[in-house]
């Protein structure tokens, strides 16, 4: 069987929606700014990729709007547009037992510092008893199936930066297995509070040092000097291609397949040599019966560490060759969404190969010798490529690589969200 993604709900510091977000990154609207005054992190990060403010009461009512933790408000919101997009309404379009909910991400941290803080304030009757349901990383999972009526699969996958990417994957598997004929699937991350900053930010992880903060991301570029910390949601509705073509749908694009292994390595750091990375993307190739140079793109993991950007195009070169294929990092523009990230990335991929055209690294001015590759950079590309690759690692040496494939109808569908 075979998965195809038919709805998007994406929320980033680009924008919010396909349109939104696939122009953001063609034309190089950055979402990296200085936090403001007032801004929790102010003081914690430089430069981080933010979302605006959001009215808890526009997914919830009553006392619950005081005690959702960011996640969960970011993971209703793009859960809705995603099955919107979709022109999916459970009960109507599919049945509540038949469609599942996978989202990913770290769970609701900046609820716990903030009750952390309170009860050390005020003692043991500051805590809230909404407490769990603020931190736990299934409430995301478990409040879209609530408030849409999915009765199906519900799981959290936590896999650090992989987390999204492998909620995608978790979805394929679902489906080929005739478990469900729907799943929404993705990651919700809101991190910018400042103890989780700090922890970034003490162990020299973070961009730093930029006058201009829409420069600080940087890709593979020589003056890397860290990722930028940002904050959003994407959830992607993937279903099985006979229920979608029942229904009338054209896909953006099949998942084809998916890689993971695991680098058993260091709980931080990349393999050096790659080869963790470099057999996760082989896996996806091979699970699609995909041939390396069939693949005309690849969405990076990208993220402007040094170890991490060097790592991946020695696995990059181990798969596909010196220069073997288009490489870009989108983070230049996003930051670094954490779990989310992968599936913003998945995303990309699916509209590039819906239009024709590869989203480019920008502020990729002097490419680091040590990161040898055909890097998209500075203005989109035009292709006309069948297959994409997108890679995601998370600390631990997750790994979770994703091939995606164009499919008929798909341009249209691409247009039609640009319409």
């Amino acid at each position: 069987m075979s998965a195809v993604i038919t709805g998007m709900g994406l929320f980033s510091p680009v924008g919010r929606g396909a349109t939104a977000t696939f122009d953001a990154l063609t034309s190089g609207k950055s979402g990296l700014t200085r936090p403001p005054e007032g801004h929790p992190a102010r003081e914690s990060l430089e430069v981080a990729g933010l979302l605006p403010e959001i009215d808890p009461r526009t997914v919830a009512s009553g006392p619950e709007t005081k005690v959702l933790d960011r996640i969960v408000v970011l993971a209703l919101l793009t859960a809705a547009d995603a099955l919107a997009d979709a022109g999916i309404e459970v009960g109507r379009d599919v049945d509540p037992g038949r469609i599942g909910v996978i989202v990913g991400g770290v769970g609701g941290m900046s609820t716990l510092e903030s009750q952390v803080i309170a009860r050390t304030a005020r003692g043991r009757a500051a805590v809230s008893p909404y407490l769990l349901t603020g931190i736990l990383p299934n409430m995301p999972a478990a409040r879209i199936a609530i408030a849409h009526g999915i009765r199906g699969y519900s799981s959290s996958v936590g896999t650090a930066c992989a987390s999204g990417a492998q909620s995608v994957a978790d979805a394929v598997r679902l489906i080929r297995a005739g478990e469900a004929d729907v799943v929404v699937c993705g990651a919700s991350e809101a991190p910018l509070f400042p103890t989780f900053a700090d922890t970034f930010g003490n162990a020299r992880a973070l961009a730093r040092g930029w006058d201009d903060p829409t420069e600080a991301s940087r890709p593979f570029d020589r003056r890397r000097n860290g990722f930028v910390l940002a904050e959003g949601a994407a959830l992607l509705v993937l279903e099985r291609a006979e229920h979608a073509a029942a229904r009338g749908v054209a896909g953006y694009a099949e998942v084809v397949g998916y890689g993971a292994t695991t680098d058993a390595y260091h709980p931080t750091a990349p393999r050096p040599d790659g080869a963790g990375a470099a057999e996760c993307m082989r896996r996806a190739l091979a699970a699609g019966g995909v041939p390396a140079g069939d693949v005309g793109y690849v969405n990076a993991h990208g993220t402007g560490t040094r170890l991490g950007d060097v790592a991946e195009t020695t696995a990059l070169a181990e798969v596909f060759g010196d220069g073997g294929v288009p490489v870009s990092s989108t983070k230049a523009l996003t930051g670094h969404l954490l779990g989310a990230s992968g599936v913003v990335e998945a995303a990309a991929c699916a509209l590039a190969l819906g239009a024709g055209l590869l989203p480019p690294t920008y502020h990729l001015d002097d490419p680091d010798p040590d990161c040898p590759a055909d890097h998209v950079r500075g203005r989109a590309r035009p292709s006309g490529t069948e297959f994409a690759l997108t890679n995601s690692f998370g600390f631990g040496g997750q790994n979770v690589s994703l091939l995606l494939r164009r499919v008929a109808g798909s341009g249209a569908r691409v247009a039609g969200a640009h319409s």
